[in-house]
């Protein structure tokens, strides 16, 4: 910014620096590169979610959905065999009453 503002010369920045004074110009026109890309309209909000992050959060849904399943199933597996050892109990009845 120096060099830009007339405070310093080119030469002058680029020993400050350490470096020759074409590395220098190459650093100054990706700095200015930078700052010109830096003034663009961006949009608004937060960042999108890394796409291994909405994958493992749709997973991690799909795997709630499966043990909710797995309940449901569970109970209707238990209902069925007590229906089951009612029916069973009711035929043993009828057969001592014969």
């Amino acid at each position: 910014m120096k060099v830009r503002c007339g405070l310093m010369t080119a030469t002058e920045a680029a020993h400050l620096l350490g470096v020759s004074r074409k590395t220098y110009y190459k650093w100054e026109q990706r700095g200015l590169a930078a700052l010109l890309e830096g003034l663009q309209e961006q949009m608004g909000g937060r960042p999108g979610i890394p796409w291994q992050q909405r994958r493992v959060a749709e997973v991690e849904k799909q795997v709630a959905q499966l043990q909710q399943d797995k309940e449901l199933l569970q109970k209707k597996m238990q209902l069925k065999d007590l229906v089951h050892q009612m029916q069973l109990q009711a035929e043993k009845d009828r057969a001592k009453k014969k």
